[in-house]
C-alpha cells in the first residue's frame, strides 16, 4: 500500500515538474513576444532637428522604443547589432511631426452632434476633455498619413473663462495612446459678440491676483499656532500650478492690444505664456521676442477673419522666426485637416520661412514647449520616425514608413480602404461590392 502510494506521488511530482517547465517556456516567448525588437535604420538622409544638422547616408538605431545610437557615415560600425535592419536608400528619415490645437479623437464628425465631446455648457478651468478620448476614431489613421506621430488636443470649453485644458498623445490607436493629461490651460480671448473684451482681461488679472493673495498669506503665517490651510479647491489648484510655472497657459487672441496685455500678466505673476493664433503678433514681434514667448499660429491665414485679425499673412510665421520667436504651426480647419500639416509648411517655407525652422515648428518647438520626449532624432528620445519617399513638404511625397515608440505602425486609413472597396472588380454594378 506504502509502495502504491509512492508511485503516485512520484507520478504527481513529475506532472507539476513538466507544467512548471512548460510555464516557464511559455512565458519566456511572451515576454520575447512583448518586447520590441532592435532596429536599423542604415543609409539615411537623417534630419536630426538638433546640433548635427542633417546627416547624409546615416544610420539610427532603436531598442526599447528609445534612439539609442546615431552614427554618420564615417562613424558608422562594420557590424551592426540588431534584430531588423532596414535600408532607407537615402531616402529622407524626420522625427515625427507633432499636431496641435485640434480635436482629434475628440469629433468624428464635425455636423453629429453625439460624436463631439470637446465643449460643455459646464466646462471650465478642471475640464479634462481626456478622459473622452478616442484612440479608434477613424481620423487619426488618416492623419498618421500626413507623418503625424502625436499630437497636442484642445477642448473648445464652454460658457466659462478657462476652456479646460489640453492632453498630449500619440498616434499608436492604442488604448494607452495618452502620454500626459491636463499639461496646459486653455483661455480664448478677443472681441465678444456681446459686451466687451476688456470683462475677460479683467476677470484673468483679478483669478490671479486672488490667488496670488492667498498664497501669500499662507506663506507669512506668523506662527505654528495659526490654523492649518484649506485644501484649495481643484479650480484653485490650477491656478496655483499656473502661478507657479507649472502648467503653461494657451492663451487665444489676435489684436495687438490683447497681446500686449497677455505679455504683461505674463510678467506682472511670472506665467509660462503661449500665445495662439496671434494674427497681430507681427506688430509688437519685438516684444514678444524680448519676453521669450512661444506663439502657435497658422502659416495659411492670409485673409482677416474678424476685425481682431486685419494683418493676417502668409509671411507671419516667416516674420516672427526671423525675429527670434518660437514658432509652432498649427493647422487650420481642425482635426479633419490635420495631414494637411505638412502641406501648410511647405506654404510657410514658400513665403520666406527657413526650411529648417518650418521643420522645427513641426517638431522640436512643440516638444520643448509641451515638454514631450520627441521632436527631434538624438540618443535618448522617443523613438517616433517618419521615413518619406523624397521632400516631406513636396505636395506629391508619400509615408513610406513610421514608427511609433520605436513600432511601426500603419498608414493605412478608412478612405484607403473604401478606395479599394469601390475600385477593385466586381461583378456588382459600379459603386458597390461585395
Amino acid at each position: 500500500m506504502k509502495r502504491l502510494k509512492q508511485i503516485k506521488l512520484n507520478k504527481l511530482n513529475l506532472t507539476l515538474n513538466s507544467l512548471m517547465k512548460v510555464s516557464a517556456v511559455a512565458l519566456t516567448l511572451v515576454g520575447g513576444a512583448v518586447q520590441a525588437k532592435s532596429m536599423a535604420i542604415i543609409n539615411a538622409t537623417v534630419y536630426t532637428v538638433a546640433s548635427q544638422g542633417v546627416l547624409e547616408q546615416a544610420t539610427v538605431i532603436i531598442d526599447q522604443g528609445k534612439i539609442t545610437e546615431i552614427y554618420s557615415k564615417q562613424n558608422t560600425p562594420e557590424n551592426i547589432q540588431a534584430d531588423e535592419t532596414i535600408d532607407a536608400k537615402g531616402r529622407i528619415l524626420t522625427p515625427g511631426f507633432i499636431g496641435t490645437m485640434n480635436a482629434l479623437g475628440l469629433v468624428e464628425v464635425g455636423a453629429v452632434a453625439r460624436t463631439q465631446d470637446g465643449s460643455d455648457d459646464k466646462a471650465d478651468i478642471t475640464f479634462d476633455a481626456s478622459l473622452a478620448f478616442n484612440p479608434k476614431s477613424t481620423l487619426i489613421a488618416y492623419t498618421r498619413k500626413g507623418g503625424i506621430t502625436s499630437n497636442i488636443v484642445a477642448p473648445n470649453g464652454g460658457d466659462k473663462l478657462f476652456a479646460g485644458q489640453t492632453f498630449a498623445v500619440d498616434l499608436s490607436g492604442e488604448f494607452t495612446s495618452i502620454i500626459e493629461k491636463q499639461n496646459a490651460v486653455l483661455v480664448y480671448l478677443g472681441s465678444e459678440s456681446k459686451g466687451s473684451r476688456a470683462q475677460r482681461l479683467q476677470a484673468l488679472d483679478h483669478k490671479f491676483a486672488d490667488a496670488q493673495k492667498v498664497l501669500a498669506k499662507q506663506a507669512n503665517k506668523k506662527d505654528d499656532k495659526d490654523k492649518e490651510a484649506k485644501e484649495p479647491k481643484r479650480d484653485e489648484q490650477v491656478i496655483n500650478a499656473l502661478l507657479a510655472g507649472d502648467k503653461p497657459l494657451l492663451a487665444y487672441a489676435d489684436r495687438a492690444t490683447d497681446l500686449l496685455a497677455l505679455l504683461a500678466l505674463k510678467k506682472k505673476y511670472g506665467l509660462d505664456l503661449i500665445l495662439v493664433s496671434a494674427s497681430d503678433a507681427v506688430l509688437v514681434v519685438d516684444e514678444i521676442a524680448a519676453a521669450n514667448v512661444p506663439v502657435i499660429l497658422s502659416s495659411i491665414e492670409n485673409l482677416p477673419s474678424s476685425f481682431d485679425s486685419l494683418h493676417a499673412s502668409l509671411t507671419n510665421m516667416a516674420t516672427l522666426a526671423k525675429a527670434g520667436v518660437k514658432v509652432i504651426l498649427a493647422p487650420k480647419g481642425g482635426a479633419h485637416n490635420l495631414n494637411q500639416l505638412r502641406f501648410d509648411a511647405g506654404i510657410a517655407v514658400a513665403n520666406g520661412l527657413p526650411k529648417a525652422d518650418a521643420l522645427s515648428a513641426l517638431t522640436a518647438n512643440v516638444a520643448d514647449v509641451f515638454k514631450l520626449n520627441s521632436g527631434r532624432i538624438v540618443v535618448g528620445k522617443n523613438a517616433d520616425l517618419v521615413l518619406w519617399s523624397a521632400d516631406p513638404f513636396e505636395l506629391s511625397t508619400k509615408v513610406d514608413s513610421m514608427w511609433i515608440n520605436g513600432i511601426q505602425v500603419s498608414t493605412k486609413s478608412r478612405q484607403d480602404a473604401l478606395r479599394d472597396r469601390y475600385t477593385g472588380k466586381t461583378n456588382m454594378p459600379r459603386a458597390y461590392s461585395k
